[in-house]
């Protein structure tokens, strides 16, 4: 099958259930069950960061499912930004989220290793045993990805199902425990309240990211102008009742000093709740919602550059579909990298904590450029008054696109001078792809 073949239309097989298990498989994931641990530094400033970076992934969740009902185009981000800003703008949210993913698959990996150690112990003691298990894991899911879009949905309503009874109920009975005592002091960091608040904006933003995650299969969703909007927003509410009152479940049941070392706070907390049932059900559960995570940002790893691919704005490497309409070799290539992060970053730090603290921080600053781009299309469509704009009266709506634009830049400045070092370099080494990929169309 070329590169420029769109999927049959029996491949649109993701309605509005697995649509949203999508949304909510690849955000209440794992970037989710380490942060309380990574949060616990800034104390109770962590709670109020939650708070307001769910109101802005609100406000870029209604982006997004605007987007999606005014054009339901394949790629998610990248055919938003090309539609408001052209090939170049498209090829810049492409590459970006696509360094996105492939940097944050580690991190869900190392989240997935976090909550393995309750059931294996011993393999912290093995040596790259970690390491290993990750990789494995890793590519167990891409070669899941790689047997069909189909498979992939069904998977993900399986592993969302399962996963969310026991995270809402650690959050709902967190309301009855006590520990007040542990949310004290408000700012126990060594700077300022806003700037603690603004360090806390990379990771609770990463635990967001994925808020587009149905607007990107849009060629195999089932009516995508309805389907889309329905599974983002209903995604990203339950996500933020799951999120403000989850780590605040694990702050009142975990003393700061003892959360800053866990690597595995919601298990932990379950523990000190329920006893050692509970942590082990709560461990079963986060395994479960790793693997979702994984298989979810698989999915968009592939289809993002494929969309891209097809209007030759990246190589055909990430077009070219294997026998179950998948772009199996794109998959490999993005895995590849992602697995590449993953040793690098394993033999230069010495804990979990800082290996999944830097992958996040990396990825949340690629993932906040489709997000920047994406929050003033709208205002794009706006100027142009087409007959788009007219119809679906995009100007009342720019207020919260312009919310969604003015978090998206805190939460790059909150990541840190190396994390926007290196996403700038990362991004900037694809520049020279698209004047090879530009060269190649006018020499045909």
């Amino acid at each position: 099958m070329s590169s420029d073949t769109q999927p049959p239309k029996s491949e649109k097989s993701i309605g509005v259930v697995a649509a949203t298990a999508l949304v909510v498989g690849n955000v209440v994931g794992a970037g989710f069950f380490l942060s309380p641990a990574a949060l616990a530094p800034y104390g109770s400033v962590a709670l109020i960061g939650w708070v307001v970076m769910c109101m802005a992934a609100m406000c870029l969740g209604l982006v997004f499912a605007r987007l999606g009902r005014i054009v339901p185009a394949s790629g998610g981000p990248y055919g938003y930004a090309r539609m408001g800003f052209g090939d170049f703008a498209g090829f810049l949210v492409a590459w970006g989220y696509w360094i996105s993913v492939w940097a944050s698959l580690p991190a869900i990996a190392l989240a997935f290793i976090g909550y393995l150690r309750i059931f294996v112990p011993a393999l912290h003691a093995i040596p790259h045993g970690e390491m290993i298990v990750a990789l494995g894991i890793m590519w167990a899911v891409a070669l899941l990805n790689m047997s069909g879009v189909k498979r992939v949905g069904q998977a993900q309503i399986l592993l969302v199902g399962v996963k969310i009874i026991p995270f809402l109920a650690i959050a709902i009975c967190g309301l009855f425990w006590s520990g007040w005592d542990n949310l004290k002091p408000l700012n126990p960091s060594d700077v300022s309240f806003p700037l603690a608040l603004a360090a806390t904006f990379p990771l609770t933003m990463f635990a967001f990211l994925g808020i587009e995650s149905a607007t990107v299969p849009a060629d195999s969703i089932k009516n995508p102008k309805k389907t889309i909007p329905y599974a983002t927003m209903i995604g990203v509410m339950l996500a933020a009742v799951i999120y403000i009152f989850g780590t605040l479940a694990v702050m009142k049941a975990i003393p700061r000093e003892t959360l800053m070392q866990s690597a595995s706070p919601f298990a932990d907390a379950a523990t000190v709740m329920w006893g050692s049932w509970g942590g082990y059900v709560i461990a079963f559960a986060a395994l479960l919602s790793s693997l979702g995570a994984l298989n979810g940002w698989t999915l968009l790893m592939s289809q993002v550059p494929m969309a891209a691919a097809r209007d030759h704005v990246l190589p055909k490497i990430f077009s070219d579909l294997n026998r179950f309409g998948v772009p199996g070799k794109g998959i490999a290539l993005s895995m590849a990298l992602s697995s590449a992060v993953l040793i690098m970053q394993s033999t230069a730090v010495d804990t979990l904590m800082a290996l999944y603290d830097f992958i996040v921080q990396l990825s949340t600053v690629s993932g906040m450029i489709p997000y920047v781009f994406c929050c003033l299309v709208e205002g794009v469509l706006f100027l142009r008054m087409n007959p788009a704009s007219r119809a679906y009266r995009i100007g009342p709506y720019m207020p919260i696109a312009m919310v969604g634009f003015i978090f998206s830049m805190l939460t790059i400045y909150g990541s840190g001078p190396m994390a926007g070092m290196w996403a700038l370099l990362l991004l900037l080494a694809g520049i020279p792809l698209y004047v090879a990929m530009q060269s190649g169309k006018q020499n045909t």
